[in-house]
């Protein structure tokens, strides 16, 4: 289990911290993550590795001349905000764009894409790219279910060769396609032996019978999508090549390929070796050549027993990228040229960014005591989700990573802090629900957070600002809150997720003021059927997220999402019912 901490709400902080002050020489940190200590010698495409933390040396251990330009840290196993992430690119970007590498997972692809919408929105060029290596998550029947698999450990080849393109100058449009072509021809299995232990918590995510092992691991500390009877060594070495070459990709004509065998946090190097001398021999049977090929912890999962094995099929270009010099904290290869500090100052310094200021509408009249109302729901949600932070990540840790408890504390949080500025500033309902989404959104990260904030923006956003809402505007505001959501998050009802709960919510709360109900018992009445339909999602099978790959251990179990927005919103009704 994780034994050192402090407050284990902040492990990544202080991680990052230690890290920093770990590697002067090779970054420093920033808001959101860590870039470079020394900026390039001249304007090149910054390459950003992002995702939770956790993972060490995956991302940040990877910044350094030859490799990543800054990594965007989230909270364990948790997607880093739309906003650290635009952050770190601030700090990053020299001139010529942006890239932003990542697993192919929602909470990722969206607050990554919002950052990128965001920079060229400012004029600073910004791609995203998705990982998608690992060939348990999803089915190799189609593109269109190969774009669904996730990304694990092949992310490191992928993070290397398009970092080597930016090195040699190409522009940004060349590195997302080196990108491209190299997680084409990347292919990933893993197994778990045993489950890890978030920080602050006693009990794994997930726990494996003795003498088994789980196919097709997680790194978020998900558990296996199946599992079987653990033999030798040997026969761990066939499972994982075997399952690999069924997967060779068409276009691999060539026999040469970068090969990771990658322990997962607790399998010990001495394990790994054993295990390698059996994949080597079975590689060199099949007719493959490895180049340089990397035997430990690259891509880890905390304390995770396990490991992965993946393949690269290369061609002159990817095998010239995948062996170019790299220094950084946790991977050297070959000699990287040294940089002239002289030299170093013709890369343009962090472009700032530029805000309009906008005037806060402000509260008069019977839109003081509207705006406390919300602050009371905030004060009820805050006091909930810290009673049910254990609870909530149970129910996640069955098909996902077991972080959705602490990451709704974290987003409340800072939306109640963020609130209760507001109204100290006398600010209206719509910019305090505002404020609140921003900051909700900003701290907690992940698709949860992600979605919590576009909620409550657009809430805010469709009341009126001087005065208390009518009970038509309500339901207007609730009805622009899951128009939000399902735009940017793309879920339907079915689809086992908060819509769940917030698409009935929204549909019963507008028939009740259609019927005339005041905005209190019409709430009231919307949060029991959200309740209803939270726990209802138990009997269905995930469309999407990270519980999508393992559909059948999700049944039975209700949404987490859709369980802590019930809960909040039946706390938000006593708040509104006290205020008429």
């Amino acid at each position: 289990m994780t034994r050192l901490f402090n407050d284990p709400s902040r492990f990544t902080d202080d991680m990052v911290n230690g890290f920093a002050a770990a590697h002067p020489e090779h970054v420093r940190a920033v808001h959101g993550g860590v870039v470079r200590a020394q900026r390039p010698a001249a304007a090149k495409v910054a390459v950003l590795t992002g995702g939770g933390s956790g993972h060490y040396p995956a991302f940040c251990g990877v910044v350094g001349p030859g490799f990543a330009d800054g990594s965007v840290i989230g909270n364990v196993f948790t997607s880093p905000s739309a906003a650290q992430a635009h952050s770190v690119a601030r700090e990053a970007e020299s001139g010529a764009g942006v890239l932003f590498l990542f697993g192919n997972y929602a909470g990722d692809v969206m607050n990554f894409g919002q950052a990128a919408q965001r920079l060229t929105g400012e004029g600073i060029e910004a791609r995203c790219f998705a990982v998608t290596d690992d060939i348990a998550s999803a089915p190799a029947g189609s593109d269109e279910e190969r774009a669904k698999r996730r990304g694990i450990a092949g992310g490191f080849v992928v993070f290397k060769t398009a970092s080597a393109a930016a090195e040699e100058g190409a522009d940004l449009a060349e590195v997302v396609r080196i990108a491209e072509h190299t997680n084409a021809r990347t292919r990933t299995l893993g197994v778990a032996f045993a489950g890890c232990t978030l920080p602050g918590q006693r009990e794994p995510l997930f726990t494996v019978p003795e003498g088994r092992l789980g196919l097709g691991l997680g790194i978020h500390g998900e558990p296996g999508v199946s599992e079987s009877e653990l033999t030798s060594a040997e026969d761990l070495a066939r499972t994982l090549v075997e399952g690999l070459l069924a997967e060779r990709p068409a276009d691999a004509a060539g026999n040469r390929v970068a090969v990771l065998l990658n322990g997962l946090g607790a399998t010990k190097y001495e394990e790994l070796y054993v295990l390698w001398a059996t994949v080597s021999r079975l590689l060199a049977e099949a007719g493959l050549e490895t180049v340089r090929p990397e035997v430990g912890e690259l891509v880890t999962s905390l304390d995770m027993a396990g490991c992965s094995l993946t393949l690269t099929w290369l061609d002159d270009e990817l095998e010239r990228l995948w062996l170019a010099p790299a220094d950084t904290p946790s991977y050297r290869r070959g000699e990287v040229a040294p940089q002239n500090p002289a030299v170093a100052e013709r890369a343009p310094e962090p472009r700032s960014a530029t805000a309009t200021r906008t005037e806060t509408p402000t509260a008069t009249g019977g839109a003081v005591a509207v705006s406390a109302a919300a602050v009371r729901a905030l004060r009820a949600a805050h006091t909930l989700l810290h009673d049910q932070e254990e609870r909530l990540g149970k129910l996640d840790a069955v098909a996902g990573d077991g972080d959705h408890g602490r990451g709704m504390c974290k987003g409340v949080d800072a939306a109640l802090a963020a609130a209760e500025q507001a109204e100290d500033a006398d600010a209206a309902r719509a910019a305090l629900l505002a404020a609140a989404g921003d900051a909700w959104a900003a701290e907690a990260g992940g698709t949860s957070g992600a979605l919590w904030g576009a909620g409550l923006r657009a809430a805010g956003s469709a009341l009126p600002a001087d005065r208390p809402a009518e009970p038509a505007e309500l339901a207007a505001a609730a009805r622009a809150a899951l128009e939000a959501v399902t735009s940017l998050g793309g879920a339907r009802p079915g689809d086992k997720t908060l819509v769940d709960a917030l698409d009935p919510f929204v549909t019963a709360f507008a028939r009740s003021v259609g019927e005339g109900a005041g905005a209190g018992a019409a709430f009231a009445a919307a949060a029991a059927e959200a309740g209803t339909a939270a726990e209802a999602t138990a009997r269905l099978s995930p469309r999407l997220g990270r519980a999508r790959p393992l559909a059948e251990r999700s049944v039975g179990t209700p949404d987490p999402g859709a369980t802590s927005l019930a809960m909040v919103l039946t706390e938000a009704a006593t708040a509104l019912a006290t205020d008429g």
